[in-house]
């Protein structure tokens, strides 16, 4: 099986930023995922306090959703000291957070500054796109708390065909008018008539000698 078929069967999530209203449901639905209890109310009460393994930040007025993006050849994975960090079967990259040192290697080693370390934990968390989850068939959680479904979960070529399918939709219900191009008109600026000032004849006559 060649490299580009595993990536195009591999489950991934894409992120669209135009739908992200940065409501940070997901933050929130990822921290009660990784928490004891799983429910809103006990994750609020418990020691430590659980951390999302995503951050929704602004980046030129859009709202980014940033986890992991369970690189192919992951670098974290390669720095990785204790082994901590390994690929599942479907190729996500794990932490065990039980063989982590804290020793910062793949959070300086991340070209995505992914990885991070928490003081409460004493180890480096990140996501783990809800490994549990996907292998019961369901979302990750924040694929499942998305109100605008800015987050969609499945392999690249399922989603790849749901994003054809939106702009198809949007085709045809005149959102969006491809293929026709404005062209800014260019007009020549008409030079203005250069107007004599008083004091520039005032100071031509001072150049004259009348005798």
């Amino acid at each position: 099986m060649s490299l580009l078929k595993t990536s195009l069967e591999r489950p991934t999530i894409y992120i669209d930023p135009k739908k992200c209203m940065g409501c940070r449901s997901c933050e929130i639905a990822c921290a009660v995922e990784h928490s004891m209890s799983k429910t809103l109310f006990g994750a609020i009460f418990e020691k430590p306090t659980p951390k999302p393994r995503l951050k929704v930040v602004v980046a030129d007025f859009f709202n980014v959703p940033l986890r992991c993006q369970h690189c192919e050849d992951a670098p974290c994975m390669k720095v990785c000291p204790t082994g901590a960090i390994k690929k599942s079967e479907e190729g996500f990259v794990i932490l065990n957070t039980n063989k982590c040192i804290g020793c910062l290697m793949c959070v300086m080693a991340c070209p995505f500054g992914h990885p991070k370390y928490e003081p409460e934990y004493k180890v480096v968390l990140k996501c783990d796109s809800c490994i549990e989850r996907v292998r019961e068939g369901r979302e990750p959680a924040c694929v499942e708390a998305c109100p605008t479904k800015a987050l969609k979960f499945g392999t690249l070529e399922e989603i790849l065909d749901e994003i054809r399918k939106e702009r198809a939709e949007e085709l045809i219900s005149g959102l969006k008018v491809p293929g026709i191009v404005y062209m800014k008109p260019v007009v020549e600026e008409k030079k203005k008539e250069e107007r004599i000032s008083p004091m520039d004849v005032y100071a031509a006559y001072l150049e004259v000698k009348w005798y």
